[in-house]
């Protein structure tokens, strides 16, 4: 839309592409990822981050500023095109911008680091202040964009409600201890109790608090009042870890269901992996196709059989028969009570199953506290969604919603009542069977890109020794 009457269009490169035919003058605003100058004529390919194509706009000597400042122009360079829009005649391209007038808004000197190269990732993680101006993360970030959107198209679309979980807590939900301290104590010279201990009840929330790990617990409270919800907000593991799918921090989407067992939990999940798949394919196809050109060529085709093809579900015994009678030789080794490596995930659903797998009814010693104990008193209806190239993409599981058994479950876990006496008091007042899963957002990111190290699907990565950007 004009900014006044009679001001000329501006105009997105998604919106100039999206024509059905040429002609019209608009104006464009965005960066010269490209410069090419002749005697005769510069041509400048200028994107502006609203989708994976540029324009080519075409200089001519008869602009007031030709010879004094458009032959200067180079990559990254920012600038805004008015003029004509027409069929181009080059290879690859619909239209181009012939130009009546350009300015220049913003030069770059000489040092600028990216050029019509490729870098390596490693490279730009160090310079994350300009990555997204290149191919690659800027799809990326295109692909968050619309993977966000569907999360809540989505939830929204089956009546659950957005709930904003705290980013600040009192409670360990995994009970891990991987976690990150809030304090506003000196840190050289805290107070101290008579023990010698720091004293946190003088800290700024009269309590030990952290970033949290999860939303999940609080997002029960809710569930249990409003019947379904979801939390999408940012969650931090202080995991000593420099693999390429960690992260200290990133995004988790967490719905949770009352009067919901451990089968709708499993319907829901793969449901709502389909239909995340789905719109990013759909409305994110140039970006996609980049991605299986240049990063990984077996993603278009991975993602479609997901969307296509029904998940098979097993438990985690016969899970384990299957890896055990299997004739390979995994790094790991496999027995019934040890927690499923993503060797041994991938192997069920790349080579066993061939699509994608729902491994039920685990240990409940190698699970949560909170998660339902079965009849037989060994395994919990617990849940996890894997995938061919990652293993593991989804976790959850059925809540343990009976007082006296969540009570036995914590003392097995040497857990503290007190510290979870809101958490048990929800057993006590119109408990329901409940369910809920996880997913963390980068990790589904890099699942559908292709991208080998989760750093380079998250805007600016939190990792051991680097909090920069």
């Amino acid at each position: 839309m004009s900014e006044e009457p009679g001001a000329i269009d501006c105009q997105s490169v998604r919106q100039i592409l999206a024509r059905e035919s040429a002609g019209g003058v608009v104006t464009l605003r965005g960066w010269v990822r490209t410069a090419r100058h002749s005697k005769g004529v510069s041509f400048l390919e200028v994107g502006d981050g609203s989708c994976f194509a540029g324009l080519q706009v075409v200089a001519a000597p008869e602009l007031e500023n030709f010879e004094a400042e458009l032959r200067h122009v180079q990559t990254g360079y920012a600038v805004s095109a008015t003029g004509e829009i027409v069929d181009s005649p080059g290879k690859g391209q619909r239209f181009e911008l012939q130009a009546q007038r350009i300015e220049v808004i913003g030069a770059v000197a000489e040092d600028y680091p990216l050029q019509k190269k490729r870098h390596s990732f490693e490279f730009l993680r160090t310079i994350a202040h300009l990555r997204p101006r290149t191919n690659t993360l800027g799809a990326v970030l295109r692909v968050r964009n619309v993977a966000s959107a569907a999360i809540h198209e989505f939830f929204q679309e089956r009546g659950f409600l957005l709930l904003h979980t705290p980013i600040i807590t009192s409670s360990d939900a995994e009970g891990a201890g991987q976690l990150f301290r809030v304090s506003t104590l000196e840190a050289g010279e805290p107070p101290r109790t008579e023990s010698g201990s720091v004293d946190f009840g003088q800290d700024f929330f009269g309590r030990e608090t952290f970033l949290t790990v999860s939303g999940q617990l609080e997002a029960e409270i809710a569930a249990l009042a409003l019947t379904n919800v979801y939390a999408f907000g940012p969650t931090f593991r202080a995991e000593n870890s420099n693999t390429s799918r960690h992260l200290a921090e990133f995004w988790m989407i967490e719905p949770e269901m009352a009067f919901c067992d451990l089968d709708g939990n499993v319907a829901l999940a793969e449901a709502f992996l389909k239909h995340l798949i789905s719109r990013v394919l759909e409305r994110c196809a140039d970006d996609m196709a980049f991605f299986n050109e240049r990063i990984d060529e077996t993603v278009l085709e991975t993602l479609q059989h997901i969307v296509e093809t029904p998940f098979e579900r097993i438990s985690y015994t016969d899970a384990v028969d299957i890896l055990e009678r299997s004739g390979e030789r995994f790094e790991y080794p496999v027995k019934w009570g040890v927690d499923l490596q993503s060797e041994h995930e991938r192997y069920l659903t790349e080579k066993h199953i061939g699509k994608p797998v729902v491994v039920t009814d685990y240990p409940a010693t190698i699970k949560a506290f909170y998660m339902y104990l079965n009849d037989d008193e060994r395994t919990v209806r617990a849940m996890d969604v894997l995938v061919p190239k990652v293993g593991e993409i989804v976790g959850g599981s059925q809540r343990e919603h009976r007082l006296d058994v969540l009570q036995r479950r914590m003392a097995d876990q040497d857990l503290d009542r007190d510290a979870y006496w809101w958490y048990l008091d929800l057993r006590r007042y119109g408990s329901v069977p409940h369910s809920g899963f996880g997913l963390g957002f980068e990790r589904i990111v890099q699942f559908m890109t292709g991208m080998a190290n989760i750093r380079d699907v998250i805007p600016f990565p939190r990792v051991p020794g680097a909090a920069e950007f």
